[in-house]
């Protein structure tokens, strides 16, 4: 590892509900978005968008936007399963109203566990019904805009309150039909809008109803209870545990939490859940049975219901797939005849032979291992599909199959988000499910619930299932943690790779993930560390190191190289470097939004995904990109939402991409960001050559060493128990 002399933040992961949110996660915005007034909005990963693509396929923004509308039919269909609604606007009764007063009761001592908690849970949701799967949408038109006078009416009551006018769309479109006079009777409906804050709402509503606006008002109290869990879902829960959604409550001023969170349940906004525990703050995974006479410990969860179902329905879909025998496509001596002559893949091969679902676990070079599975399936005549998290590592990933096959007739590669809408992949059959026997997913980590939920439910039975990732990674930038819940609850065949990722850039990376923070060996400048004494510096040397400094001393231009930094604002941040960077590789006016032709941009079509791109040119029709090949245009009224400059990244707008060469910065106010995924993920994004700009002293080796994942709370294990034996 060398070290050059001087020369000429992603955010922390929020730990309670409230906090900034974290790099990637919906509705982040970098350091300043707590503090940022109504209304402000950044075009960073989360943002949604359609494209303008013309071509007879869709493209990748329409194939998300599908995918999209899908899941919130099949939302919409599971609510209506439901039994027992709760008439909207009543107090909370039935088991829901049990439910609070027992967990009341624990907390007080009135009454013990075992007491209160005797009796089985019902089951909350019907049976699994496996015809109705997830449907694509072949060419979805873009979402309805609000009609013009919806958003005049709207415009006139913000006005009114004294909020910015240009929240008038966003809120038209959040609440949806009569959203005017919504806001007017609940101006606190306003938190509905993303980048809206309480203390924000609570100055509209004081404008708005004067005497009458009460701390104590019950619609504030239950506008607050949904923010809350909505800043969870951002920061990766899926539910919040029940004492820490009441004291944040409290912490915004609601006096009775209690009966927020009641009426938050009446309405609908949320749903309550009651989970045993086999120890003390630990989700049950094994099922076994307490003895009568003991207290068995009990937490009580509410969430979104978004999610709630999501967790849910993932849960049936991954439990069918296990419980499912997998088609016997290829007799067991041609499985093991595969096996044999694959080398270091012969075990996942096997264990795929045998199992609906394996695990697969490693670092960049373990992707051969589902290569050399993907090509042996299809060998035996199985229909088999690779999917990957975008559309660098669908490249990637396609080398190692000897060059892009995605029109293979047996199998290929495609993104996760077109195999669900249809734009990519074997398409659907004539029930709805995916036409394929065997799907490796790529990037697992990478999975939220919804997208897991989706991609399980579209799964034919019979139907294999191997997700592979790395587990050192960030996890998903939405709610859940998808592969390490199941890493964890071990219900199935778990195959660790054996492949270490060669080279100086590797050992280094390895070291990072046991947490340990080596010097290694770099004799042809693998590894470079750039010492800085603060954020002005960063930003000069992350310039001169893209610019000059790699493509004269490395050999990787400045169009291959990919700068990372912690966060979007700060003096060091993705709006900084980018501004430096673009005046340096592509100066010009921004007459298109700030956008210029060549320039680099990261377009986001859906919250959580970022697609890396290029300005073609823009006209009247919009901002024209070369995202992977793909031609997109985008509206010139979205352009502010769902594109930035890209030069720059966080790591979670970079993982599943992998650059030759990648600029890590890490000026002296990212200590607070740092963490041992944050740093093994923005590390590992570099195939050739790695460039830290470094700042942050000890608190580098520090988060190395002692700051692992912040832990998320999920329900996936405790849904999964009573469905699915463990592995041991």
């Amino acid at each position: 590892m060398s070290t050059e002399p001087p020369e000429t933040t992603e955010n922390p992961e929020p730990g309670t509900p409230g906090a900034a949110t974290q790099d990637g996660a919906p509705g982040t915005e970098g350091a300043g978005a707590a503090e940022g007034g109504v209304g402000e909005s950044a075009a960073d990963e989360t943002s949604t968008a359609e494209d303008g693509d013309s071509a007879a396929k869709p493209s990748e923004a329409e194939a998300e936007l599908a995918a999209q509308r899908v899941e919130r039919e099949r939302i919409e269909r599971r609510k209506a399963e439901r039994q027992g609604p709760v008439e909207s606007g009543g107090k909370l009764s039935g088991t829901a109203a049990d439910l609070l007063a027992a967990v009341r009761a624990v907390e007080s001592g009135a009454k013990p566990t075992a007491a209160v908690f005797s009796e089985p849970e019902p089951p909350r949701r019907p049976a699994p019904e496996p015809a109705r799967r997830p449907q694509p949408v072949p060419a979805p038109a873009a979402p309805a805009a609000p009609a013009s006078d919806a958003v005049e009416s709207v415009r006139g009551v913000l006005t009114e309150g004294g909020a910015p006018d240009a929240l008038a769309a966003q809120a038209a479109a959040a609440l949806g039909e009569g959203a005017a006079d919504q806001l007017r009777a609940d101006p606190w409906q306003l938190l509905r809008v993303g980048g809206v804050r309480p203390e924000q709402a609570d100055g509209f509503a004081r404008a708005l109803l004067g005497a009458e606006c009460g701390p104590d008002d019950e619609r504030r109290g239950r506008a607050v209870a949904g923010w809350l869990l909505e800043q969870a879902a951002l920061a990766g829960h899926t539910a919040l545990e029940l004492p820490t959604l009441t004291a944040a409550l409290v912490q915004r001023g609601v006096r009775d939490a209690d009966a927020a969170v009641q009426s938050s349940l009446a309405e609908g906004d949320a749903l309550a859940f009651q989970d045993a525990l086999d120890g003390p703050g630990a989700p049950a995974v094994r099922g076994e049975e307490a003895a009568e006479d003991e207290e068995r410990p009990v937490r009580v969860l509410v969430g979104l219901e978004r999610y709630a179902l999501a967790e849910e329905s993932l849960a049936d879909g991954l439990a069918r797939v296990i419980n499912s025998v997998p088609k016997q496509d290829g007799s067991a001596e041609e499985w093991e005849g595969a096996a044999a002559g694959a080398g270091s893949a012969a075990d996942l091969i096997r264990a795929v032979a045998a199992n609906g679902l394996v695990l697969h676990t490693g670092g960049e070079a373990s992707r051969a291992e589902p290569a050399a599975l993907l090509g042996a399936a299809r060998e035996l005549g199985l229909r088999a599909w690779a999917a990957t998290h975008g559309p660098l590592g669908r490249e990637r990933f396609s080398a190692l199959l000897g060059g892009s096959d995605a029109a293979a007739e047996t199998g290929g590669v495609a993104t996760v988000a077109g195999l669900l809408s249809g734009a990519e992949g074997p398409g659907r059959d004539a029930d709805g499910a995916l036409d394929l026997e065997l799907l490796i997913v790529l990037d697992a980590p990478l999975l939220d619930v919804e997208t897991a939920a989706l991609l399980t439910e579209s799964l034919p039975d019979g139907a294999r299932l191997v997700l592979a990732g790395d587990p050192g990674v960030l996890w998903s930038a939405g709610p859940g943690r998808v592969f390490a819940d199941l890493l964890a609850a071990r219900i199935c065949p778990q195959i660790a790779s054996r492949r270490p990722d060669p080279g100086p850039l590797g050992e280094l990376v390895s070291g990072i993930g046991i947490g340990e923070l080596t010097q290694v060996e770099a004799p042809g400048k693998e590894v470079v560390i750039v010492p800085v004494r603060d954020a002005g510096e960063a930003v000069h040397r992350a310039a001169q190191l893209v610019a000059d400094s790699v493509p004269r001393a490395i050999g990787i231009p400045a169009e291959e190289t990919q700068v990372i930094t912690p966060g979007h604002g700060g003096a060091a941040g993705t709006r900084a470097l980018n501004a430096a960077l673009k005046e340096r590789l592509n100066p010009g006016p921004g007459r298109f939004g700030g956008f210029d032709p060549g320039d680099r941009v990261a377009y986001s079509p859906a919250p959580g995904r970022t697609v890396p791109g290029r300005v073609v040119k823009a006209d009247a029709e919009g901002l024209h990109l070369d995202c992977a090949g793909e031609a997109v245009v985008v509206p010139k009224e979205r352009v502010e939402q769902s594109v930035r400059h890209g030069w720059a990244l966080t790591a979670h707008q970079a993982a599943g991409g992998r650059w030759p060469a990648v600029v890590v910065v890490l000026p002296g106010d990212a200590a607070q960001s740092l963490s041992r995924p944050w740093v093994y993920t923005a590390f590992s994004r570099a195939d050739r050559h790695l460039s830290v700009v470094h700042g942050a002293e000890q608190a580098l080796s520090r988060a190395v060493a002692e700051i692992p994942a912040k832990p998320r709370t999920t329900r996936l294990p405790v849904l999964l128990a009573p469905q699915v034996p463990s592995a041991g």
